[in-house]
């Protein structure tokens, strides 16, 4: 791994500058006056006070990797949806993206390599806050509580992510360098039970409420709606049922009626979100996918997931933009993903947010999780709870089969350009090879896994490399 700051020091300078950016949008905590830049972890984790101020860095979504939360460049979601079937790439200048596209990822993909370090790199942060709120005696025990369950619902997320890119993954639970450097990768399974047993104390430690403005650090039930998802994801269905039943009943989320409201800043959809800062580069997915040019898009809907829209669905006119770009002097139309709108908030009378959990999901995790238990009725209802806010009428299906596929299909559409979820859907449920190889000339199965990053293996000599490359 990279080695980010020594045993003794941290250096907080872009740190606390973001902390700052993002308490202009949600006040998360209150900042010292004239914070010092390069501090000890003694200092950091003198009193609670300078101590949320690294617990602020974990959440503070800024459009740059140099800190904070470590899925903020749009790389997740470009290289995923490339992968999969959503996404076509136009340019040629970046050959890493572009490998994504025709999946061609080798070992020295810088992207890949950002794939696999930033997360390290959160969690490093994540580590730090762990061991010095548990080995501290200045802290409150119900601080100790609500900040060690935030931590691990956090660290939980970068694993999960990061074990459905890589497969086997180093597990790294401290800030010990000499050890961490040189973790052999652990198995799926593993990595597995390490994330439920984050979510099962970070689900005895969250209350219901949220703990600060807005839906920046988690409560209960973003607990529950990442448990709802890793059980689905292990086929334990009933697990998944259960968690997600508790996030819909408890009332605080619903649906929003019109898809152009899904990712704004307080969304009534939204279970985890947070807050974007900076007059540009508001969200990065914005950023990355909508040109500032009059050019053809660098990232287009592919013809497979425009195909998969209904007719009359009001997510196709809500995220889908249509460009009319003149190509060799005739009018062509392009559509590009349009989830995300806002590229510079000085100009727009809206605030959009990054939104990581939401309702929707949950709604057609249960449908998903209750037809694979025989409970039909349930399913159907709803999937079409989600069908009725895109415009469209109740499904078709009648059969668990049926309503399994259907509910696939609408998570295709309802997510597409979200956190993987079309690339972890179609491996999670045994489909990559008939989808991509129909669509995907020379695709082959050992893809689905992209490859440990060279300069990774060079510097931990006990990564071993996932078969194929």
């Amino acid at each position: 791994m990279i080695k980010l700051f020594s045993n003794n020091t941290i250096n907080l300078p872009g740190l606390l500058l973001l902390v700052a950016l993002a308490s202009s949008c949600k006040k998360l905590i209150e900042i010292p006056a004239n914070p010092p830049t390069a501090i000890t972890e003694a200092q950091q984790f003198a009193d609670s006070a300078t101590a949320m101020t690294a617990i602020s860095g974990v959440y503070s979504y800024t459009g740059f990797a140099s800190s904070g939360f470590m899925y903020n460049n749009a790389y997740f979601t470009a290289c995923t949806s490339l992968s999969s079937n959503d996404l076509v790439y136009t340019a040629t200048y970046d050959a890493s993206m572009q490998q994504f596209y025709t999946n061609g990822v080798n070992d020295l993909n810088t992207l890949a390599n950002t794939l696999w370090g930033n997360p390290y790199t959160g969690l490093y942060g994540v580590n730090a806050v762990l061991s010095n709120i548990s080995a501290s005696n200045v802290f409150s025990a119900s601080f100790k509580t609500q900040i060690t369950g935030e931590m691990k619902l956090v660290r939980a997320f970068y694993y999960f992510n990061t074990v459905n890119l890589f497969g086997d993954i180093p597990l790294i639970l401290s800030t010990d360098y000499k050890k961490t450097s040189v973790l052999p990768r652990t198995p799926v399974d593993g990595i597995y039970t390490q994330i439920l047993s984050d979510l099962a104390d970070a689900q005895k430690a969250l209350p219901t409420t949220y703990p600060s403005d807005g839906r920046v650090r988690p409560n209960l039930y973003t607990v529950l709606s990442l448990l709802s998802k890793v059980q689905l994801y292990r086929q334990q269905w009933q697990a998944a049922y259960d968690a997600a039943n508790s996030v819909i009943g408890s009332g605080l989320y619903t649906l929003e009626s019109d898809p152009n409201m899904v990712f704004l800043d307080g969304s009534n959809e939204a279970i985890w979100q947070l807050p974007a800062t900076g007059s540009n580069n508001v969200t990065q997915e914005a950023s990355t996918f909508i040109p500032y040019s009059s050019s053809i898009p660098t990232y287009l809907l592919s013809p497979a997931l425009l195909n998969a829209f209904e007719t009359g669905d009001l997510r196709r006119s809500a995220w889908v933009r249509d460009y009319l770009v003149k190509v060799n002097g005739i009018d062509q139309h392009f559509f590009g993903p349009y989830k995300y709108k806002n590229i510079n908030a000085t100009t727009t009378p809206y605030t959009e947010d990054y939104m990581i959990f939401r309702v929707a999901d949950l709604y057609l995790i249960r449908a998903e999780a209750a037809a694979h238990l025989g409970k039909t009725t349930e399913a159907l209802a709803d999937l079409d709870m989600v069908r009725a806010r895109a415009g469209l009428a109740a499904s078709s299906a009648v059969t668990a089969d049926d309503i399994i596929a259907a509910v696939l299909r609408e998570r295709r559409i309802e997510f597409f350009c979200e956190w993987g979820n079309r690339w972890f859907d179609l491996k999670r449920t045994g489909t990559i090879d008939a989808v991509l190889s129909a669509e995907k000339p020379g695709w082959k199965p050992y893809l689905a896994l992209y490859p440990v990053p060279r300069p990774q293996r060079q510097f931990n000599s006990l990564l071993t490399q996932n078969p194929g490359y």
